[in-house]
Formats: C-alpha cells, sequence, structure tokens
C-alpha cells in the first residue's frame, strides 16, 4: 500500500491561513475589503444586554402590588443612579413616609403590578473582536465579522490553556530537550511568547506570570504541574477561557517530552518575530488544536509551501508516536505493510515502520501514531 490516511498536527514553515473573526451576536464592523490589519485592531463590535437586577418594591414599602406603578418616582425607561430613590410610599397621614432606593445604576426596565417587583437593567456590555493574526481582510460576513488571511508559520499543538495573546517569539532554552525552569524566565520576557523545549514546570509558568509572559510554549509537562496551575485538575473537553495571566501550549503531551526538533527549530528560526498564539483546545467531536501563527512577511496570501497531503501517511512522512511504548517520539514513515500483523497483546492490526530520530526503526499500529503536517 502507497498510502493510508490517520489525524495529524501542522507544523509548516509556510502556508496559507484563513482567520474567522465572528461576533457572538449581530453588530458593527471596524474594517472592510481589503483593509491590512495588525493583531489588536478591532474589526468588529457589538453590545450585549446588561445584568437584570429585581427589586421587590411591594414587600419594601409594605404595599399592595397594584399600587406600586403609583408609587413610583422613576417610569419604565427612564435611567437610575445607584442609591437613587425610586419608590416612594404615603406613610401615615402623610407622615413617616420610606423610599425604596436603586441597588444598581441602568435603566427600569420593567414595573410589575402583579408582583410588586421592578426589574433594572444594567449598562451595555460592550463586545469588541480584534484581528488576532495581522494579514489582509479578504472577505466581510455583514454584521458578524470577517475572514483575514496571511502566509504564516503554523504550528499546531496537542493541548493547551488560556486564551488568544499576541508577543515576539523569546527563546529560553536553547536545544529541543532541555527543560524550562523557573531560572531560564526573566524580566526581557515581558509581554513574549516564551519558547522552552521539554518539559515546563509549574515553578516556571509561575515565573512567567510573575513578570508579565504573554504565553509560554513547551513539549510537555507533568499533570500535577497542570493542577497547581491551575488550581484544579481540568476535567472538560474544551479550554481556552481559562483565567490564569497567560497562554499555555504544550506541543507533545504529558509527561517529560521533548520538543519535536522541528518545531523547536522553526521557532528558533523566527525568535524575535511577532507572534499569535491561541491556547484554546478542543478533545472530542470537532477536534480544535491550539495554534501559534507567525507571519512570514508583508500582509497578503500567496501559494503555501507545505508538501503533506491533508491525513495522508507515506514514505517519508513525518509522524508522532501517541501510545506505550514509543509514547511523544517523533519519526518517518518508513514502510506501510498492507497485510495485518498479530501485535504483543495478540491482537491483529494494520501496522507501520517508524524510523525514529535515533535510527531505530520500530513497528507500531497505524491507530498509534499521528501525522505531523507540513
Amino acid at each position: 500500500m502507497a498510502k493510508a490516511y490517520t489525524p495529524g498536527l501542522k507544523v509548516a514553515a509556510s502556508t496559507a491561513y484563513q482567520a474567522h473573526r465572528v461576533l457572538p451576536i449581530p453588530g458593527t464592523l471596524r474594517v472592510a475589503a481589503g483593509d491590512v490589519v495588525e493583531a489588536d485592531t478591532i474589526v468588529a463590535e457589538t453590545f450585549m444586554d446588561g445584568d437584570i437586577t429585581p427589586l421587590n418594591v411591594a414587600n419594601l414599602l409594605s404595599a399592595q402590588p397594584g399600587d406600586i406603578p403609583q408609587l413610583m418616582l422613576k417610569q419604565e425607561g427612564d435611567a437610575v443612579e445607584k442609591d437613587e430613590p425610586i419608590a416612594r410610599n404615603k406613610g401615615v397621614f402623610g407622615m413617616f413616609k420610606s423610599e425604596c432606593k436603586a441597588p444598581a445604576s441602568g435603566t427600569l426596565e420593567t414595573i410589575s403590578k402583579a408582583t410588586g417587583q421592578v426589574m433594572i437593567r444594567g449598562e451595555s456590555i460592550p463586545v469588541q473582536v480584534k484581528a488576532f493574526l495581522p494579514g489582509k481582510v479578504t472577505e466581510v460576513l455583514p454584521e458578524e465579522g470577517v475572514v483575514i488571511e496571511n502566509q504564516v508559520t503554523l504550528i499546531q499543538g496537542i493541548f493547551g490553556v488560556g486564551g488568544e495573546t499576541s508577543g515576539p517569539i523569546a527563546m529560553a532554552c536553547d536545544r529541543h530537550d532541555q527543560r524550562l525552569e523557573a531560572s531560564m524566565v526573566d524580566e526581557s520576557m515581558q509581554g513574549a511568547i516564551v519558547v522552552g523545549g521539554a518539559r515546563v514546570t509549574s515553578e516556571a509558568i509561575a515565573r512567567a506570570r510573575e513578570v508579565g509572559v504573554a504565553a509560554v510554549v513547551s513539549g510537555g509537562i507533568d499533570d500535577a504541574d497542570l493542577k497547581d496551575i491551575l488550581g484544579y485538575d481540568l476535567g472538560v473537553a474544551i479550554t481556552g477561557t481559562e483565567r490564569i495571566g497567560l497562554t499555555v501550549i504544550i506541543t507533545e503531551g504529558f509527561g517529560d517530552i521533548s520538543m519535536a526538533r522541528r518545531t523547536h527549530d522553526l521557532l528558533k528560526a523566527r525568535s524575535g518575530d511577532s507572534a499569535s498564539v491561541n491556547g484554546a483546545t478542543q478533545i472530542r467531536a470537532g477536534v480544535m488544536r491550539p495554534e501559534i501563527l507567525i507571519p512570514v512577511g508583508d500582509a497578503g496570501v500567496s501559494d503555501s509551501t507545505g508538501s503533506t497531503e491533508s491525513g495522508v501517511l507515506e514514505l517519508g512522512t513525518p509522524v508522532r508516536v501517541i501510545r506505550d511504548p514509543y509514547f511523544g517520539l517523533i519519526g518517518t514513515v518508513a514502510s506501510l505493510p498492507e497485510a495485518p500483523q498479530v501485535l504483543g497483546s495478540g491482537s491483529k492490526s494494520r501496522v507501520l515502520e517508524v524510523s525514529l530520530e535515533t535510527g531505530e526503526v520500530v513497528t507500531v499500529p497505524r491507530a498509534n501514531v499521528e501525522l505531523i503536517e507540513t
């Protein structure tokens, strides 16, 4: 068999990339087709309804719900300030009047005769979408968003936490198999995308957060360290909304795993260049990978220089083994035997031979590898 198919990660020195930047609800676009944008350019914005604060005026004024409209000092649609009187009862013989004050600022939205409650709507919440990827706006989606394109160095990771951020690439580790320790992170890395090598420690992440690093990228992480960073066990299928002060992207997997040499070399070659990163990860249906995007030149799109057909395994294709006993090792496809073979467990499976970076050739089930798309 000349070819086979398997899921994979993309690691490309230069490829065309499209970023779809869309609002959660209809809004206003701030850019037009053909505009060149930077990572922090606001491309669209909208306003979401503010929070509702209920207030039981009838109880507070010891009045019947049906009498509340006559006791109101403010009417529906009026603006109110926190602690401003909005209702007052008639008291006894015109004396001993009591007032009801607004618990929050906003707009008086409803006055209910049935319940005696009023609803105060808080100020609208602005929602802005930034370009994230520097490039050219190639498509406009009316009231929704835009599509931005550019030629980028693209590196997808295995796992990440934290959302979108950007900054210059700063190398903390000279070697792909070097552990990222706290002592390697210094003040000069503030606002940078710090690149390690092998496992990153929780102490290094804490130091990066203290310095003000935008993101940390490394080969592996220990599950216990991840728990220390987050403060809890991560048990969800989607990440990206964590509030930990920075973004963390792991390129290879959990444990003391070295970053793939090619990935490290690509990042090292782009040291000092501005990158956009996103740690959002989805591991179930509709898989979403954390990504590092580094524009390769002036805004605009040219043909991809990548050579690997998406999802195709063939001789010479770079792959990563994703199951023991060779978990995390990188190599290339050396052979694709057609006939199923008996595995150590006694079961039969389609296999392939992988030539590892060490020169050793191992046989593994095809389901145990992940394509590194170039």
